[in-house]
């Protein structure tokens, strides 16, 4: 079991202390208000780890701090590890990019698009064209979620016991088949609406390396790059680690609620959210996105894979406010383009905190982030267990960063 640590002073490394006591005493007072469990943060120059700080509690009821070395769910963190397992797919060949959909899970073949109606008089036309591996992999398949209640297809999944992406009871083939029988919101390629996408990507591994999701991930990803502690359930002794998981309140404080199951292998690998991580291994994972796909001589992706990743390919430079479904026309998506299950600043000088451009990362459900800033050499990490219903920490968190930048 390897632990982050500090490895550079952050005076050296291009970080001015000042800011960073900031950002460490403004998180500190969400633990101290009881609106935060604990966290962990770091920031990474170059590789070498420049500011590391935990605070608070991984588990409040029993009075465990947070480590360095705790366990978090990461929830949608896991689709950039998604698009990774796609990725080497494509360089060796055994898919690519422009394939359609139904070329490995036939089910999608002849998706139809939602016209009008509900229940049993559904009307719906022919997509325009088929759903092609990159449009899961910059959500602009159609697809959606169930909990957006937004759009008459999201009553849909709901009503086909999608509302949290997963039946009761089904594993990821079986689930991958009831999103199958679902109508389009839109054309494939015409709209970015974050959706269900990433979790039929893991079926297309699955079907196309002819592996379980868990499996390939540990042998092609995980450990190549020497994450140990990450996965889909927990191993050996990691029990005790694994930070507890809290929902926001009404009243602004938290509470236990329930996470994924990860005490044992999980019925559905979910691949857009399904995993458990430590900062040490997101570190590496970011680590080798940020150094162009290899980390330690390990090659695991070429260069230019991964530009392609963490590049904007929505069309004409569009922006997730611009070209995404109604439910994500917001201020907080301005400036932000989307590569393949990240982020990608665009326009800085839009976006809702400062940011530079090029940027690339994502978030989690639970108040987890990361993102890597090319320009500065510098890779983000927080984490911590908290479902939010009204507190918003990350332009917080982004300015504070930022304004940690001295070179």
């Amino acid at each position: 079991m390897a632990q982050l640590r500090q490895e550079a002073d952050p005076g050296e490394a291009g970080l001015d202390v000042e800011a960073l006591d900031r950002l460490d005493r403004q998180f500190a007072r969400y633990v101290d208000q009881g609106r935060l469990p604990g966290f962990l943060v770091a920031l990474s120059r170059g590789g070498r780890v420049a500011h590391l700080t935990t605070y608070g509690r991984r588990d409040v009821a029993a009075g465990l701090p947070v480590e360095a070395d705790t366990l978090w769910r990461i929830y949608s963190m896991t689709k950039p590890v998604t698009a990774v397992a796609v990725l080497l797919l494509a360089e060796e060949g055994r898919l690519s990019l422009d394939d359609p959909l139904d070329r490995h899970l036939p089910a999608f073949a002849d998706p139809v698009v939602y016209e009008g109606g509900s229940g049993a008089e559904v009307r719906t036309h022919p997509a325009a064209g088929p759903i092609l591996i990159r449009h899961l992999l910059t959500h602009t398949a159609g697809l959606t979620f169930g909990f957006y209640y937004r759009h008459p297809v999201d009553a849909l999944y709901r009503e086909a016991g999608l509302e949290y992406s997963v039946p009761p009871g089904k594993n990821l083939a079986e689930t991958v088949e009831v999103y199958a029988r679902m109508p389009l919101q839109f054309d494939p390629g015409t709209q970015w609406n974050y959706s269900v996408a990433s979790n039929v990507l893991g079926r297309v591994v699955e079907v196309v390396s002819g592996q379980p999701l868990d499996a390939f991930f540990t042998e092609r990803i995980l450990r190549p790059l020497g994450m140990t502690d990450t996965g889909f359930h927990l191993g050996p002794g990691h029990t005790g680690r694994l930070a507890e998981l809290y929902g926001e309140t009404d009243d602004g404080g938290i509470e236990p609620v329930p996470g994924l199951p990860v005490h044992g292998r999980p019925r559905f690998l979910s691949g857009s959210g399904g995993l458990v991580s430590s900062a040490y291994d997101f570190h590496r994972f970011m680590e080798m996105l940020r150094r162009g796909g290899e980390l330690d001589g390990v090659r695991l992706l070429s260069a230019d894979s991964v530009a392609q990743m963490t590049r904007n390919q929505l069309p004409g430079g569009a922006t997730l406010r611009s070209f995404g479904a109604p439910v994500h026309q917001e201020r907080g998506n301005d400036g932000l383009g989307f590569g393949f299950n990240v982020s990608v600043v665009t326009d800085p000088s839009r976006t809702l905190a400062p940011s530079t451009l090029g940027t690339y990362g994502w978030t989690g459900v639970a108040t987890t982030a990361f993102w890597v800033d090319p320009a500065h050499e510098l890779t983000v990490q927080f984490m911590t267990q908290m479902r939010p219903k009204t507190l918003k920490i990350f332009p917080e968190l982004r300015r504070l960063v930022h304004a940690a930048l001295v070179d």
